[in-house]
């Protein structure tokens, strides 16, 4: 028997508000105008990844150009409005977004197909459209401190989070719902019918996972909350059900432990279960994963060491494009999360404000996996080698560079520029590759 989720929507809705403390909660004065906020984020986005010596999954008119690169170069406008709410103990909102896809530069067979590079929108024939965009909306209501959203909405938590990697973001269409009424705690809950994947126009596009593809699910519900025990310590437990397709539980904590003014230890876990539900749309499975990290943070300077494994028989899955992999190991490009794998990896992160450069900030990180084996894995998550074995004794590793400026002052202020780098090698199971991507992003706050 199939256990439920750790926390219902139904649940939450009990929990969330009704209480003492909620309708102590003193009413908010701002009204539905005076508490609106329009934005518009500029977003200029230049993605290439060179396959090394193996074909990309690129097009040219339709058939693979096997030329190995995929390279594109798109600019977004991505405009926001939240409106406040209307005053009075139940308050009424709306949210609503205009997003605009621009292609500047990807000619045929560099697109990246339909493939995990999902820059631009590709056609039957292979080739990026010149333009897409996304429009939608929610409307909100609020009661004390309890907040319910239905319509178009970019939930954010371990089990179901709304991707923003590629050049426009990621949305689910459902009912979601908030609530604070304890000071340091969040509750969530949701149950959403439809995703749009940052390629997509279309707003109810059936619900796709990134290692198993398309499944036939009606909806994806879950529930969960996080508590800040205090300024160094909070823990988060989540549960969420595709429908037909999984239960996945989540718990995690992180901890900051203060040594001096300039010195700290930090770590953290997370933990997650994975179990097939219904009628198991993508086979049976039952997958524990889970990574630890201990570091040390010294004025600018953050050193930290992370160890992660896979437990299970199958890759770790998750909707495709989502943020939905609260695992230290899950980087730009590896995952480190196929069967029975076990992976280490180093972060090193600077600030430069210290150096009197505020707003630079660098960051490398080295990642290994090694041991994933497939003997056992399920028809959907198999992966065999040219003789039609399963795969075993599978290994890779990952580099990855990062530099990021955000402008402090001016009329460019708050002006960002990232410079990505990463570079992979594997064994038969996955792609050797380089990648750079170039993000500038200009946010405008018109109210």
């Amino acid at each position: 028997m199939k256990s439920n989720p750790t926390l219902s929507l139904a649940a939450l809705v009990a929990l969330a508000g009704f209480g003492p403390a909620a309708w102590a909660a003193e009413e908010q004065k701002e009204g539905f105008i005076e508490g609106s906020r329009l934005s518009v984020l500029n977003r200029n986005y230049y993605f290439n990844r060179d396959h090394r010596d193996g074909p990309a999954p690129t097009y040219n008119s339709g058939k693979d150009s096997g030329n190995g690169y995929s390279e594109a170069w798109a600019h977004a406008v991505i405009t926001r409005f939240e409106s406040g709410f209307t005053q009075g103990t139940v308050g009424v909102g709306v949210d609503a977004f205009a997003m605009l896809g621009l292609k500047l530069d990807t000619g045929g067979g560099r697109n990246g197909g339909r493939s995990s590079f999902d820059v631009l929108p590709v056609d039957r024939d292979g080739q990026a459209r010149d333009e897409y965009s996304k429009l939608g909306g929610a409307a909100k209501v609020r009661l004390f401190d309890t907040v319910l959203r239905v319509g178009d909405v970019f939930p954010v938590n371990p089990v179901v989070a709304a991707g923003d990697s590629r050049l426009l973001p990621e949305s689910f269409r459902g009912v979601t719902l908030e609530n604070t009424s304890v000071q340091g705690l969040t509750l969530q809950g949701g149950r959403l019918h439809a995703m749009s994947q940052p390629v997509s126009s279309n707003l109810r596009d059936n619900f796709v996972t990134f290692y198993g593809g398309p499944v036939d699910s009606p909806w994806i519900a879950y529930g969960g909350g996080d508590y800040a025990i205090n300024e160094n310590v909070s823990v988060s437990l989540f549960g969420s059900r595709l429908k037909d397709v999984w239960n996945q539980y989540y718990a995690g904590t992180s901890v900051t432990w203060p040594l001096s003014d300039e010195l700290a230890l930090i770590g953290g876990f997370n933990f997650y279960n994975a179990r097939d539900e219904g009628r198991q749309r993508l086979g049976q499975f039952d997958n524990d994963i889970w990574s630890a990290k201990l570091g040390v943070r010294y004025g600018a300077h953050t050193l930290a060491l992370t160890h992660q494994r896979n437990n299970g028989d199958d890759d770790f899955d998750y909707l495709r494009q989502s943020d939905s992999i609260f695992l230290d190991n899950s980087i730009q490009y590896s995952d480190f999360n196929s069967p029975k794998e076990r992976s280490w990896m180093l972060r090193y992160d600077l600030n430069m404000a210290a150096y009197g450069v505020p707003g630079l900030s660098f960051m490398t990180r080295y990642g290994r996996g090694s041991d994933a084996d497939y003997s056992h894995a399920n028809a959907y998550y198999m992966r065999r080698d040219g003789n039609g074995d399963p795969l075993t004794d599978q290994k890779r590793w990952e580099r990855d560079i990062e530099v990021k400026y955000v402008v402090q002052t001016g009329a460019a202020k708050d002006l960002a520029l990232r410079v990505r780098q990463a570079t992979t090698r594997a064994t038969a199971f996955e792609s050797d590759l380089d990648e750079v991507r170039v993000i500038v992003e200009y946010p405008l706050s018109i109210l």
